[in-house]
């Protein structure tokens, strides 16, 4: 059997194509670096809305069928709920300016969810913010949302007492 030289070299070269093209080409993996300083601008735009009276920006952030819970027993608001209450605040430029202190950020396997809590500095002291964000159409959006009031431990006697006159 006779090799024909030039169709060796055809095969070769197209091999060493084929190995150069797969050896450059780059896994498509999810990119916990951008998608955490996503994460963190979307949250802290967020934070920034409120404190600017931005209610439409505000209020976008969230998903159509995301909860706010804040720190009163009552308020276990829906989103559409929580819309409401919160127009006469932003109307009167009377809103919450909440400044982010520190925040941990957790996705899940498929990187369609994320649960964060983040300690932040507010009119009432510290507080603890915890979420649940997910990605809608290619957007990072809260689901839920918990606002928290810190207590010291050794203040927890006295907020007990506070809290049976009230409860």
């Amino acid at each position: 059997m006779k090799i024909h030289l030039p169709t060796i070299k055809k095969y070769t070269l197209l091999v060493c194509y084929t190995l150069f093209f797969l050896t450059s080409c780059k896994t498509i993996k999810f990119d916990d670096v951008n998608e955490t300083k996503a994460v963190n601008e979307m949250l802290n735009k967020w934070h920034s809305d409120v404190a600017n009276y931005n209610y439409n920006d505000y209020f976008n952030a969230f998903s159509k069928n995301a909860y706010y819970i804040g720190t009163d027993a009552a308020e276990n608001w829906k989103q559409s709920e929580f819309k409401v209450f919160s127009k006469p605040y932003f109307d009167k430029k009377h809103t919450w300016n909440f400044k982010t202190k520190q925040r941990n950020i957790f996705f899940s396997k498929d990187q369609q969810f994320v649960w964060f809590n983040e300690l932040l500095d507010t009119w009432m002291g510290i507080c603890r913010g915890s979420g649940v964000l997910e990605k809608e159409n290619g957007h990072w959006k809260i689901k839920q949302y918990v606002l928290s009031v810190t207590v010291p431990n050794s203040e927890m006697k006295k907020v007990i007492e506070i809290k049976k006159l009230k409860e």
